[in-house]
């Protein structure tokens, strides 16, 4: 009788250790701030400029009627609003309109109901901590509007504005106006100028290259959302009690930072902020410091403005080399102050930002996560 030969199984396929501690260790490779510092050919660097001189002119605009008029002090309200033009780049004409008018929407309300909260007298810790829960609130909107870069802290960035002092209704309104101004200024200038954009380009598909998409299944903006608001409230919180004078900007830079769709394009994002933040407040402070005149300061930020467009396809870290110094010439319209305090202020919240967008990524990870950023890093190491 003749033996049958038993089969052994195929061993199953090893996963790789996934605790957060070895994912920590995986974090911070020196592989990390290598890949963070790649250049990457961006889908179309016409349309990038092009949208940028859409937004640069709607900012010089509005700003300029502004200042020329009784209601200069929120001049820098009108120049956020404008800040819609950077939206729907890749869109059809009839989408793009859609899509900056939806842009302008979620400047101008969380604006308008931030103001009303500072009119109502809300301490600073509370105002934070709406301001928080607007980021969350934000995010999930920009998740589910589809309305894609530069995503969601433009909006936070303009609510961030919005929790300084309302001496009124006047003075509520005229923020709210401002702002709606700036979004009518970017809607008029890409109705007329979006046919010198290359239609023709497909917008990049996000984390594609990663291989992993963000998942868009209904319960993942809501829980997005909390992740988002716990993160920006905390960093604003640590900042506070540090006595730091801009809170708001630790909760920009950790909603920023959350920006990356898995663990390791969220450490690429906190390395290319912190870097280039450390170099574009090194500007910021080199305008600031020559007293530049209302002129020179407009010119300066439109000039940036595009400039920000034309690389940050390139690299993240490049795009903030020049968004860093934009964001404090336009806070300066706003509210004067020390250039050397807001270039300081600016690199202690954002590095603050990144460390606690990192620390909350990384303890609310999944399993699935932890699995991709360990099998990443093995294949970046062999």
């Amino acid at each position: 009788m003749t033996a049958v030969a038993r089969r052994t199984p195929a061993p199953l396929p090893s996963l790789p250790i996934v605790s957060r501690g070895h994912a920590l260790r995986h974090l911070a490779a020196p592989a990390r701030l290598r890949e963070s510092l790649a250049l990457q050919r961006p889908p179309s660097v016409r349309n990038a400029a092009i949208a940028g001189l859409q937004a640069a002119l709607a900012v010089v605009l509005v700003a300029t009627a502004l200042h020329a008029s009784p209601w200069a002090h929120v001049a820098g309200f009108g120049g956020l609003g404008a800040l819609a033009a950077l939206f729907g780049r890749f869109a059809p004409l009839a989408r793009r309109r859609r899509m900056v008018l939806v842009a302008g929407a979620l400047l101008v309300l969380p604006v308008a109901l931030l103001s009303l909260l500072a009119w109502a007298g809300w301490p600073p810790v509370a105002l934070l901590l709406a301001l928080s829960a607007m980021a969350g609130v934000l995010a999930s909107l920009a998740h589910r509007t589809q309305i894609g870069a530069p995503g969601a802290v433009i909006f936070i960035f303009a609510a961030s504005a919005a929790i300084s002092p309302v001496s009124g209704m006047t003075a509520w309104t005229e923020r709210a106006a401002a702002t709606a101004l700036g979004v009518a200024a970017a809607w008029l200038l890409c109705l007329l100028t979006d046919r010198l954009r290359d239609l023709e380009v497909a917008p990049p598909a996000p984390a594609a290259a990663a291989g992993m998409r963000p998942p868009l299944s209904p319960g993942y903006a809501p829980l997005q959302a909390l992740r988002v608001a716990l993160c920006a409230a905390l960093a604003a919180l640590l900042a506070y009690a540090a006595g730091w004078s801009h809170p708001a900007w630790a909760a920009i830079g950790a909603v920023a930072v959350l920006q990356g769709a898995h663990l390791p394009g969220t450490m690429h994002r906190a390395w290319q902020r912190t870097l280039g933040t450390v170099v574009g407040a090194a500007v910021a402070w080199a305008i600031l410091s020559a007293s530049p005149s209302f002129a020179a300061l407009l010119l300066a930020v439109a000039v940036l403005q595009i400039l920000t467009e034309v690389v940050i396809g390139f690299n993240y870290a490049l795009g903030q080399i020049f968004i860093t110094p934009m964001a404090l010439l336009m806070t300066n319209l706003a509210s004067h102050g020390e250039p050397a305090d807001m270039a300081l202020a600016r690199i202690y919240d954002t590095t603050l930002g990144a460390a606690v967008g990192i620390a909350l990524a990384l303890v609310l990870s999944s399993l699935d996560e932890r699995v991709h950023l360990a099998r990443h890093h093995g294949s970046r190491r062999n």
